[in-house]
């Protein structure tokens, strides 16, 4: 640190107190009873200020710089304005000590030997407070809340706005010592307020604003008079007895002297936000200094350390912007760094410090050696294990104890001087002399080695990373670069005022000067740019700046060295300059200079760090191509210029290495027709047509389809033309195409033919196939249009294609719901609908369609009986037509039963649920087709036998349904069923007792037998809607009658024999029977329904009803019902024995119904509800 003094200027009266204007222009100085206005930035006097009658004790600025005030001897305040103007004047009993202004209110505290005084401009009093001893310094606070007072007395009151007292501070001192000086610290980073106390007992203190005092008290060894901040409140100014101005830092550590005088110093003041300073002394001297901080630091690779606050030292690695403070309490002198070493030197000693470490990341720092002495030094270096001191010529080496031990005396005074590396204890330094001299010293080494020697006084100094080129920064500001061997001078460039060379790249060097950097490699010319500052380091990519006091790392591209070298073809150099950091851009352009110049292993590097896989792809390819024995340049250049988009280039190549073809294939693959055809140059057919079809290709790709089209036709290549006709419609084209092209072209045609059928343009289609003779095809289009007429019509012409019609014709028919004529188509095609019908039963019963299964397997059976009258398989289909004619009976009695279950409400009567579930459970004696829920059938039984009084059946059911597996929803009403048929009579009601209309037997309901009476074992017929057993009797034909003779004789209806008595009417247990009284007159005897019908059938032989041509005559042609069944099957005959009981039989299923139900059942479902035959339907 220096004072430079800028002026001075000498009164004849003592110079009290000094208060710079806010913006720094103007010096207020009070002399005498005067007010000196100076201009500070050359000392003018610039006017006198007259008002008070005595001595101008003291006098201070607004913040605002509005105004500023002066207190006097003569006990009055006077207010001036900025324009030297006196605007207000008030007075105090006693002299006025000194003057304050809040830094925020710009409230004026003016503080006499016995009270103390508070303006403001916004009132006109002045409000007074006593105080208890005389005032001789006063300082507000940062935030103006509170005013600090010192006193004579020793004692600190630190006080509110409004003069009340908040914290008394007591001195040790007493009386003894008075309070001389205060200041409160201006820095706005500080948390707490501090407020530095001088006082005449010869100490500085810090307190916080509570009172607490801030570390010990600072022994000054003089009387302060005065004590003043810088404005950030990183120094304080003290001045006094001692005749000079001492700079101190802000934790009171003494740094040096501003400037002696000659006289006691009574106040000194700093310049706002500046690095002047003025004091005023007891002699009238007014000095005004200028105080230089010299900037204190070391710098090794990427760690840089430097003073800060004049005491501490941080250290920066420059490349992570870490930093770390290490905090000496004493001025550091000099510093110099050196890998895991840091030497700092303090007024009384050197600090050694070593890293904890070996990680080059690590920061922190340990105390390694102290030397305790006193050193006078320019330069300090560090080595591994030595300091290095350089005191003008002499050079001396220490080791960290402190001890000499080597010397050397130099011819001329040492400018520059650096640690240029080597082993521990024996590190290289780099000296220059202010003669010229470059010297290489070895710390081990008593002698130093002469590098060169040049004309002029050396600055700077670096050498190359290799130790081969040496670069000299001149007091001429020349950059001499020399080659250490051969002492030649290898190039030298103006206005340099520091040099360093690349540690990373041997051949390239910055330096720094006139505003700007500049970077040379090898003896390529200089890039330049602009910064400001010394260059002091040169790593990679990054260049170390100091500018004023701060070190920064700059980026910086190594573009244009790089591209030097690309235009020189060097292009591993360009790579290694690369590396050091350039942009993405410049990698790829490097990459691409060394492809076409066939660097293949620089240009892979290059893509490789830009991650271009393609080019990397086209490299490894060639060298591939290279290691089988390829080694035309010619074509590997060409590739890489196709790669590049040089088109025109690479087909040159192609050309010139005979490979038109590829160069053919580049063009077309790029869409670049016309200049395909223009490299042809030739009128070749075949060439122009594959021209134009892969021309048309590309119109397709892109979009263009119209375009392709046409070009596709007139390439000959009518198959894409139709395809891409077809997948946008365009029938028009399709049917210009079709017409236009030959009949023996097959395949175009038929591909029109299918555009046309997607397109819905089956005329078109039928047109194609006719004109290329393909029937089939023209078949199959008019089947899958469902344009059966055509269809048959073809098929009468050509019956070979007879099953292709009929058979789709059929199924269209089933999938509409018309099986009847479905069955028909398959007739006429010849093939057997069995099969779908059986599928279509199947899935009906699957879906729990039991009223429509009943209705398939009826149809079913009638297929089957059809079938039966081919010999071959009769006995097969007969069996077949019994099965699913048994199945249709139970599928359409369980329709009932399982609507009964599933769904909420019921439609039949108890009676007729009761019939059918007791018809089930009778025919069910074997197997249960599918779909049949024993478990329904049993729980709907259960239910109407115990609603009906049938308690033994329902028990039996009840019994029954314990042994199956019963779903959750029907166990809770089947066990209580259960329970309570108990508390039920075991017997069923007469009413419900089956009767057999041929013996008149009453059967049980529930029948081991099955369907059949127990006696005479007839079979039951029943109504297919209420299945109750109808009053039918089944009767056989003798040997010798056929159908059609039955039938003529039954419809003679020959007049029968009275028979008076014949029939007795017996009436028992609510049922009605007739017996035959066999003691009467029997006069009919051959009648077989009134003769016989006692039986005494212990067996199981079923006896049939056989009748006589007579016993047909007798019969009435209402009491006989005939099913006629088709061939094979024989007629079935019935007659019934209660002829008033009319019974209904449908021509078409022959399924027997009472006549009142089929009439109510054809009205609700305008159908047989069995077979579906239609009322209006005339056929059987």
């Amino acid at each position: 640190m220096r004072a430079v003094l800028t002026w001075r200027d000498k009164v004849e009266q003592c110079v009290y107190d000094l208060a710079f204007k806010p913006d720094g222009t103007q010096l207020i100085v009070a002399a005498g009873n005067r007010l000196l206005v100076y201009d500070t930035s050359d000392g003018t006097l610039l006017q006198p200020l007259k008002g008070h009658k005595d001595t101008v004790y003291c006098v201070a600025y607004a913040k605002d710089g509005k105004r500023f005030a002066s207190g006097s001897a003569d006990k009055s305040v006077i207010i001036w304005t900025s324009k030297l103007e006196g605007i207000l004047k008030y007075t105090h009993n006693d002299s006025i000590q000194c003057v304050s202004y809040n830094p925020i209110t710009h409230q004026l505290a003016s503080c006499s030997s016995s009270d103390i005084g508070l303006w403001s401009p916004e009132q006109k009093s002045v409000s007074k407070h006593k105080s208890s001893s005389k005032i001789t310094c006063c300082s507000w606070t940062n935030d103006g809340q509170y005013l600090a007072l010192g006193m004579f007395n020793g004692v600190v009151s630190i006080r509110n706005k409004n003069g009340e007292e908040k914290v008394k501070i007591e001195r040790p001192g007493g009386s003894l010592s008075p309070i001389w000086s205060i200041s409160w610290n201006p820095s706005r980073e500080e948390r707490n307020d501090i407020l530095a106390v001088a006082d005449w007992g010869q100490k500085l203190s810090f307190y916080q604003l509570s009172g607490k005092q801030i570390g010990k008290d600072h022994s000054l060894n003089f009387d302060p008079c005065c004590i003043s901040y810088f404005t950030k409140g990183e120094y304080i100014l003290l001045g006094g007895s001692d005749k000079q101005v001492s700079l101190f830092t802000k934790d009171g550590v003494r740094l040096g002297a501003v400037g002696e005088q000659t006289s006691w110093v009574w106040t000194c003041k700093v310049k706002p936000d500046s690095n002047y300073v003025v004091v005023g002394c007891q002699d009238g001297t007014i000095s005004f200094y200028q105080l230089i901080f010299s900037t204190v630091h070391g710098l090794y690779k990427d760690r840089y350390a430097y003073r800060d606050s004049m005491t501490d030292v941080i250290v920066q690695h420059l490349i992570t912007e870490q930093k770390v403070r290490i905090k000496c309490k004493e001025l550091v002198k000099k510093i110099a760094i050196y890998k895991n070493r840091l030497a700092i030197q303090l007024p009384e000693k050197i600090l050694i410090y070593e890293l904890y470490s070996e990680d080059s990341l690590d920061m922190r720092y340990r105390v390694k050696e102290k030397i305790a002495r006193k050193f006078e030094c320019n330069l300090l270096v560090v080595c591994a294990d030595h300091i290095i001191l350089c005191q003008e010529r002499r050079l001396q080496c220490l080791s960290f104890s402190g001890v000499k031990e080597r010397e050397w005396q130099m011819e001329s005074l040492i400018r520059y001087i650096k640690v240029i590396g080597g082993p521990p204890g024996r590190e290289g330094l780099l000296v220059g002399l202010k003669n010229g001299q470059i010297l290489k010293i070895f710390v081990d080494n008593l002698f130093a080695i002469v590098l060169l020697k040049q004309a002029t006084a050396v600055r700077c100094l670096d050498m190359s990373a290799s130790r081969n080129k040496l670069a000299v920064v001149d007091e001429n500001d020349m950059c001499l670069v020399y080659d250490i061997h051969t002492k030649e001078l290898l190039f030298q460039e103006p206005n340099a005022n520091s040099v360093a060379w690349n540690t990373q790249c041997e051949d390239m060097l910055c330096f720094s000067g006139g505003g700007y950097l500049n970077i040379k490699a090898s003896t390529f010319p200089v890039h330049q740019q602009k910064l400001q500052g010394f260059v002091v380091g040169y790593n990679g990519s990054k260049i170390f700046c100091l500018h004023v006091f701060s070190m920064s790392a700059v980026e910086v591209p190594q573009s244009a060295p790089m591209y030097q070298y690309l235009d020189r073809k060097m292009f591993r150099e360009a790579y290694q300059i690369a590396c050091l950091g350039v942009t993405d851009a410049d990698w790829r352009e490097l990459a691409m200079e060394a492809l076409e110049g066939l660097e293949f292993e620089t240009a892979k590097k290059a893509f490789t760090r830009v991650q271009d896989l393609r080019y990397l792809e086209l490299i490894n390819s060639i060298e591939e191509r290279k290691k089988r024995g390829e080694t035309n340049n010619d074509l590997f250049l060409a590739d890489v210029f196709s790669y590049q988009g040089k088109f025109h280039e690479a087909a040159k190549l192609y050309k010139r290495s005979g490979h038109e073809n590829l160069a053919l294939d580049m063009y077309t693959e790029l869409r670049m027709f016309e200049y395909a055809k223009d490299f042809l140059g030739s009128e070749d057919p075949k060439e122009t047509k594959m021209l134009i079809t892969k021309q048309a290709d590309w119109a397709r790709n892109i979009n263009e389809p119209k375009a392709a089209v046409e070009m596709y036709i007139s390439a000959g290549e009518h198959c894409k033309a139709i395809e891409i006709s077809g997948e946008h419609g365009w029938v028009d084209m399709l049917i210009d195409i079709a017409r236009k092209l030959d009949k023996a072209e097959r395949e175009p045609l038929l591909m029109c033919a299918h555009f046309f059928k997607k397109l819905d343009n089956p005329g078109y289609a039928a047109e194609t196939y006719l004109k290329i003779g393909d029937l089939k095809s023209l078949v199959q289009l008019h089947v899958e249009t469902q344009r059966w007429d055509e269809a048959f019509a073809l098929g009468e012409k050509h019956p070979e294609f007879k099953d292709d019609i009929y058979v789709p014709y059929a199924q269209w028919l089933a999938e509409n719901d018309r099986f009847e004529e479905a069955q028909k188509g398959f007739f006429e095609a010849g093939r057997d609908g069995a099969r779908m019908e059986q599928e279509t039963s199947h899935n009906a019963v699957v879906e729990s369609r039991f009223s429509d299964a009943a209705y398939y397997y009826w149809m079913l059976s009638m297929q089957c009986l059809d079938i039966a009258q081919d010999p071959a398989q009769k006995e097969v289909m007969l069996s077949k037509f019994h099965h699913f004619q048994h199945l249709a009976e139970l599928y359409h009695g369980y329709h009932v039963i399982h609507r009964y279950v599933e769904e909420p409400f019921s439609f039949h009567l108890p009676e007729t649920l009761f019939n059918i579930s007791r018809f089930l459970l009778h025919s069910l004696t074997k197997d249960t087709p599918l779909g049949i829920s024993k478990v329904n059938t049993l729980f709907t039984l259960a239910k109407q036998s115990k609603a009906l009084g049938a308690y033994k059946l329902a028990r039996h059911a009840y019994d029954k349904l314990q042994g199956l597996q019963i779903p959750a929803r029907f166990q809770k009403s089947i066990e209580l069923g259960s329970l309570t048929i108990r508390s039920k009579p075991f017997h069923d009601s007469e009413e419900l007792v089956p009767l057999c209309y041929r013996c008149s037997t009453n059967n049980p309901l529930l029948n081991t037998l099955g369907n059949v009476c127990i006696n005479c074992r007839q079979p039951f017929v029943f109504s297919a809607s209420s299945y109750e057993v109808l009053h039918l009797v089944e009767f056989y034909l003798e040997e010798g009658i056929t159908d059609e003779e039955a039938v003529s004789l039954i419809d003679l209806e020959a007049p029968r024999l009275k028979r008076e008595n014949k029939w007795q009417e017996i009436t028992s247990n609510n049922a009605q029977t007739l017996r035959l009284d066999e003691s009467m007159d029997s006069v009919g005897d051959d009648d077989p329904f009134t003769a016989k019908l006692s039986f005494e059938q212990g067996g199981s032989e079923f006896v049939p009803v056989v009748v006589s041509r007579s016993v047909l005559r007798s019969m009435s042609r209402r009491d006989v019902l005939i099913k006629r069944w088709p061939q094979p099957l024989r007629w079935q005959y019935f007659r019934s024995l209660l002829p008033d009981a009319s019974i209904t039989m449908c021509p078409s299923c022959f399924q027997m119904f009472h006549s009142e139900d089929y009439e109510l059942l054809l009205l609700q479902h305008t159908c047989c509800p069995y077979c579906r035959r239609r009322m209006d339907d005339p056929s059987p």
